[in-house]
């Protein structure tokens, strides 16, 4: 690595470029920055940090304790720590006294803007066009276009570099039979993701139906209940799970967001990781126990005076096909798994807490294409260092792309989860750096997850087609 220079030659190959600054990004910048023989630049085309800003809702927690911040768990003694965030701003001693072991996500946002308004080498209002690689020089070279205050192309840049590292965060998903009503103006369909930003629209809409038996469905619902009168509140909370079930939150069960899991994860089948991740929902998509009992407490309290609030909450449903009636209400067509029975449910407003999917990556990466290598799905092949199996003529010039939080089909459960950050990031550093830039754990988990230590199992590459040369005159 050579030194930083004070001001970078444009056409001088970086160490590492990073493309997206979500946490996960800025958890790398973060534990980069001390390492002044490394050359980083971050870039994200939009203006400012900003993390779920529309669910930032009043007393809604993250879901894992503070101690999972950007750094903490790879190095303590770092100046970007949250406790050293909150020394910062003298709030300390306020801090020690709440006794909060879980932050409010206000506040961590607020954490993570201070890191990005401090943090040098991040470059904002900046967006990542295109991912080439070079082979003459063995750089990739990133193309990019700097955005005005408005959001208009201001100027064209490139920079080369040796690594690159994705972090471009995921994207909300709508599922298709209800695409049709968001893109639509008129009746309020929303995504979670916007909740704040539309919350007085559907506090005045006589009848709000919520979709999705998650932690983000659950907050939505409970902050609606809490803010419509009684006896009218005329709520309906469908989900697709059989239940609205707590998250998994024992002590052990929680070992599954461990480094230890994680390389168990994956050196298993591809076969068996996927079948894997089709029953490991009640580990990141159940319902915080305590959200769900102030749920109860809510609805018990409607009840003091007799009869029952007006809601339902339906679990084990899933939306068929939706549309509009006229201008004013929508209908929704609902299957329920169990009984076999379908039923229409007219609303006014409907909020989608249908989660987050991982962006594509292929329109980023569409010039390393030819490079990269696949699994059975078409998926790109992650190794256990979190880089991507490219061909040799690229990583054989120590040309690599590391990506956070896209994943999840070779890392499990634990990919989108910010309590395994800090561990990825120095993971990402130490290979990068060839060397143990952050001391890292051999054991991190009670449980031993298999009966043997197995290598990572590689699943083959997709072969691309041969074509036989034409031959004039055959």
């Amino acid at each position: 690595m050579n030194p930083h220079p004070p001001h970078h030659e444009p056409d001088a190959p970086r160490d590492l470029v990073g493309i997206g600054i979500g946490p996960f990004n800025l958890s790398l910048a973060a534990l980069a920055q001390p390492l002044t023989a490394l050359d980083a630049v971050f870039y994200e085309q939009r203006p400012a940090f900003g993390w779920h800003s529309g669910l930032l809702i009043d007393g809604a927690t993250i879901q894992v304790p503070f101690l999972a911040d950007l750094v903490t768990l790879a190095d303590p003694a770092s100046e970007w720590t949250f406790l050293n965030y909150l020394k910062t701003r003298e709030r300390l001693f306020p801090f020690y006294f709440a006794e909060r072991f879980h932050i409010q996500r206000a506040e961590y946002d607020a954490y993570c803007r201070w890191v990005a308004e401090n943090l040098p080498g991040l470059h904002f209002s900046h967006q990542v066009d295109a991912v080439r690689f070079n082979p003459e020089r063995d750089v990739f070279e990133v193309d990019f276009t700097q955005l005005d205050t408005e959001g208009e192309a201001e100027a064209l840049g490139r920079t080369y570099t040796k690594n690159i590292v994705l972090g471009i965060g995921t994207e909300p998903y709508v599922p298709e039979p209800l695409k049709p009503l968001v893109e639509a103006p008129g009746v309020p369909v929303i995504h979670a993701t916007d909740y704040l930003d539309h919350r007085r629209t559907l506090l005045a809409a006589d009848h709000v139906t919520v979709v999705g038996s998650g932690q983000s469905g659950a907050e939505i619902f409970l902050d609606l209940l809490r803010h419509r009168p009684t006896g009218r509140e005329k709520l309906h909370w469908l989900g697709r799970t059989e239940a609205f079930a707590p998250m998994e939150y024992s002590k052990l069960g929680l070992e599954h967001f461990t480094p230890d899991y994680t390389r168990y994860f994956h050196a298993l089948s591809e076969s068996v990781r996927d079948r894997l991740g089709t029953t490991q929902w009640q580990l990141h998509r159940g319902i915080d126990a305590d959200t769900i009992a102030a749920i109860h407490d809510e609805l018990y309290r409607r009840t003091l005076h007799g009869g029952w609030p007006d809601t339902v909450l339906t679990p084990g449903v899933r939306v068929r096909t939706a549309g509009r009636i006229a201008t004013t209400k929508i209908e929704l067509h609902l299957e329920h798994f169990q009984q076999g029975t379908r039923s229409r449910l007219t609303t006014d407003a409907v909020v989608l807490a249908t989660g987050h999917r991982e962006r594509p990556l292929d329109r980023i990466l569409a010039g390393l294409d030819p490079y990269m290598r696949r699994d059975s799905r078409e998926r790109p092949r992650v190794d256990e260092h979190f880089r991507l199996a490219l061909d040799p003529s690229v990583t054989g010039a120590d040309c690599h792309v590391y990506v956070q939080n896209a994943e999840r089909h070779t890392h499990g459960v634990g990919t989108p989860d910010l309590g395994l950050a800090a561990w990825r990031s120095a993971t990402i550093l130490n290979t990068l750096t060839g060397k143990d830039t952050y001391p890292l754990p051999t054991r991190t988990a009670f449980t031993t997850f298999g009966l043997e230590d197995r290598l990572p199992q590689i699943p083959p590459a997709r072969k691309a087609s041969v074509l036989t040369p034409l031959v004039e005159g055959r």
